[in-house]
């Protein structure tokens, strides 16, 4: 199918509000214009128990955490989603990906940690991964202090936070645990190499992300292009990709990510796991956090809430 309305009347609107390409501007104007971005959207986010800001041991000093509980439950035993939000490694924070905690919280009804890993220029590959792991790690061993049970952990991330979840999956399997039930992987960065055919059919014209917005990500996240090839940048480069978690793999039509998101699906796939690949016609990247304003991404919301809840039990 061609562009969905709602997204056309949304790229529209983008260009009334002067959004310009994220790759003509620097770092921290690239972060202000996401949140700019984020804050003129309408917003109806689900009602939650409580929620804190709370520093949390990562790899290298303590990062930010945005915690997310229920209402109406126990004081212990709840599962965990430990999710990562989207950006390219550069721009985002938990903040901007608030709606999305809210809502996977209260569907899901499961604590969400969500994590304000380091990011480039100023951190560079892999210091956000080491963050996402020690994050999810730290969690698992300790369950009692969040009142979590550290046998229901799942990690989700979109965009850069799907790459996230994916190599922390991996890296869980290699390194001793947690044990992950499931990893929700929203349009995943798969393959930083940046050259999949999606990358051509999509290159310009479909919102926020294009070809160029990728290359600038790359080298602002990446410390040379050649990481590229490293599996904990780009995990469809893994050497194996077998005895993973469970997997929901979503794609957009519209999106330079499509082809490698397919990829890492039939990757999982081919390696023995249990996958579940959905695509969004007529959608563009970044549609998940679009709620309410794109019916597509409570759908999507909605899907990822059914996932957990089966994974949890």
């Amino acid at each position: 199918m061609s562009l969905h309305p709602q997204i056309q009347a949304l790229i529209g609107r983008m260009k009334e509000l002067g959004i310009v390409p994220v790759q003509s501007l620097s770092a921290e104007a690239a972060r202000q214009q996401y949140i700019a971005m984020v804050n003129a959207r309408p917003s109806e986010p689900a009602e939650v128990g409580s929620f804190e800001k709370r520093m949390l041991p990562g790899a290298d000093g303590d990062v930010r955490t945005n915690i997310y509980k229920p209402a109406g439950h126990g004081e212990t035993g709840l599962p965990l989603l430990v999710y990562f939000h989207g950006g390219g490694h550069v721009i985002g924070n938990p903040d901007t990906h608030d709606a999305v905690g809210r809502n996977l919280c209260a569907g899901a009804q499961c604590v969400v940690v969500s994590v304000d890993y380091r990011k480039g220029p100023e951190h560079k590959f892999p210091a956000a991964v080491q963050d996402a792991y020690a994050v999810t790690r730290w969690c698992a061993e300790n369950a009692e202090k969040l009142a979590i049970d550290p046998a229901k952990i799942a990690v989700a991330g979109d965009s850069a936070g799907g790459n996230l979840a994916a190599v922390v999956s991996l890296m869980a399997r290699d390194q001793g645990g947690p044990k992950l039930v499931l990893q929700v992987l929203v349009y995943p960065v798969a393959d930083y190499n940046c050259s999949s055919p999606s990358y051509a059919r999509y290159a310009t014209g479909y919102g926020v992300l294009e070809a160029q917005t990728m290359l600038w990500f790359q080298r602002h996240y990446l410390n040379n292009p050649e990481e590229a090839d490293h599996w904990m940048a780009s995990p469809l480069k893994a050497a194996s990709h077998a005895n993973l978690p469970p997997a929901l793999v979503m794609t957009a039509q519209y999106d330079v990510l499509h082809d490698e998101g397919v990829a890492y699906a039939e990757a999982l796939k081919a390696a023995g796991n249990a996958v579940e690949h959905q695509e969004y016609a007529g959608m563009i990247h970044g549609f998940f956090t679009m709620t309410p304003i794109v019916d597509a991404a409570g759908v999507a919301q909605q899907a990822a809430v059914q996932a957990l809840r089966r994974a949890f039990g």
